[in-house]
C-alpha cells in the first residue's frame, strides 16, 4: 500500500475530512430545577412563618422604635424563650405522628419538682438535672403507653394525665413553693443559665437542641419513621416499622423536652412553683401550628416550630411595648395565629 493511501492515525477524523469537531452541547435545565426554587418549595412552611414574624416585628418597631431598638427587650425574651423551645420542638414529632400531647405542662412541673427536691436536699444540681430527665422520660413512657398500648385517645388521655399529675403536685405540696437561693452559686447555673456578653446562655442550648432535633427529624431514620407512621400506619407496618414503639418514643421525647424546660425555668427564677408549666399549654400548641406543622400528620417542620415559638413569644412583649393595653394581648394572639394558619393553608398542599 502506498503512503498516499495509508490513513493518518495522528490526525482526528474531523480534521482529516476538513470538518471541525463540535463540542458536546450543554445539558438544558428547566428553570423549575433551580436550587433556589427547590429550597423555597422544600421550606415554604418555615419561610412563611418567618415572613409573618418579620411583618409583625416591623409593625411593632414602627409603633415604638425607641423600645424595639434597645437590647433589654430582646434580652428579656431570650431569657424565657428557651423554655418554650424545649417543648415546641418535640411536639412537632408528636403532631407529625398523628397524635397530640397535652400533658407536657404537668410533666414540666413534676420533673422540675424532682429537680428542686434534689437540690434542696443538698445534692449537686447536675444530679438534680439527671433525676429530672429520668422523671420526664418515665412520665413520657407512661403517657405513651396509655395512648398506644391502652388504645386511648391521645387528646383525652394526655389531658387526663395533665390534671392527674398537677393534682398530685398540689396535694403533696399544698400550694407551697420551693426557693433555691443557693442555685446561683453552682456551676450548673453558670453553664446553663448565666449570661455571656449580655446574652442569656440558655438560648445557645436551645438553639443546639433545635439543630439536633432538626437533624433527627430530617436526616435520621427515626424522623423518617415518624413521618411514615403519621402519614399511613398500615404502610409503615408493612415496611417493617414497629408503629406502636415509634408512637411511644415521640411521647418519651416530649417528656424529655418538658423535663429540660422545667429545669431551665427553675434555674431562671431560683424558685419552683406548684403551677410550673401551666402557662405554656396554649402558647406552645400555638407555636407548633403557627410554625407550619399541620394537624393531619405525616409532615411537619422543626425549624418552623422554633420560628413560631419566637413569634408567639414576641406578641405579648410587642403589644405592651407598642403602647397598647394588656387587654389587646389575647386579641393579637388570636389574630396572628389565624393569619398564620390561613397563610399555611394557601401556601402548603394538603397531602391527606
Amino acid at each position: 500500500m502506498s503512503k498516499a493511501m495509508e490513513p493518518d492515525l495522528q490526525t482526528p477524523l474531523g480534521r482529516a475530512t476538513g470538518q471541525v469537531a463540535k463540542e458536546p452541547a450543554k445539558q438544558w435545565s428547566h428553570p423549575s430545577n433551580h436550587w433556589l426554587r427547590s429550597f423555597v418549595l422544600d421550606n415554604r412552611a418555615s419561610l412563611g412563618t418567618l415572613a409573618v414574624f418579620i411583618v409583625m416585628m416591623a409593625v411593632f418597631m414602627i409603633a415604638n422604635p425607641t423600645v424595639f431598638t434597645t437590647w433589654y427587650l430582646y434580652s428579656s425574651v431570650l431569657t424565657t424563650l428557651p423554655v418554650a423551645l424545649f417543648v415546641v420542638v418535640p411536639l412537632v414529632f408528636v403532631v407529625t405522628c398523628g397524635e397530640i400531647d397535652l400533658s407536657f405542662p404537668a410533666t414540666m412541673g413534676f420533673a422540675s419538682w424532682v429537680f428542686a427536691l434534689v437540690v434542696q436536699a443538698g445534692y449537686d444540681p447536675f444530679i438534680g438535672i439527671a433525676a429530672a430527665l429520668v422523671t420526664g422520660t418515665l412520665l413520657g413512657f407512661l403517657v405513651g403507653s396509655l395512648v398506644v398500648y391502652g388504645g386511648l385517645s391521645s387528646l383525652i388521655a394526655t389531658l387526663g394525665m395533665n390534671f392527674l399529675l398537677r393534682g398530685l403536685i398540689q396535694i403533696i405540696n399544698e400550694g407551697k413553693s420551693t426557693a433555691l437561693t443557693g442555685l446561683a452559686d453552682s456551676s450548673a447555673y453558670k453553664i446553663f443559665s448565666s449570661q455571656v456578653w449580655g446574652i442569656p446562655v440558655q438560648i445557645f442550648w436551645a438553639i443546639a437542641f433545635v439543630v439536633f432535633s432538626a437533624l433527627l427529624y430530617n436526616r435520621h431514620r427515626f424522623g423518617a419513621q415518624v413521618k411514615v407512621v403519621g402519614d399511613n400506619p398500615d404502610s409503615a407496618r408493612q415496611m417493617g416499622i414497629d408503629v406502636k414503639w415509634v408512637r411511644v418514643k415521640v411521647f418519651v421525647f416530649v417528656g424529655i423536652g418538658a423535663a429540660i424546660a422545667g429545669t431551665f425555668s427553675v434555674m431562671i427564677n431560683f424558685t419552683w412553683w406548684p403551677t410550673a408549666g401551666d402557662g405554656y399549654l396554649l402558647p406552645v400548641l400555638a407555636s407548633v401550628f403557627v410554625g407550619g406543622t399541620p394537624t393531619w400528620g405525616g409532615i411537619g417542620t422543626v425549624v418552623g416550630g422554633a420560628i413560631g415559638a419566637v413569634t408567639v413569644s414576641f406578641i405579648q412583649t410587642g403589644v405592651v411595648a407598642a403602647g397598647l393595653s394588656g387587654f389587646y394581648v389575647q386579641f393579637f394572639n388570636g389574630l396572628i395565629i389565624i393569619l398564620s394558619l390561613l397563610g399555611h393553608k394557601w401556601n402548603q398542599a394538603r397531602y391527606r
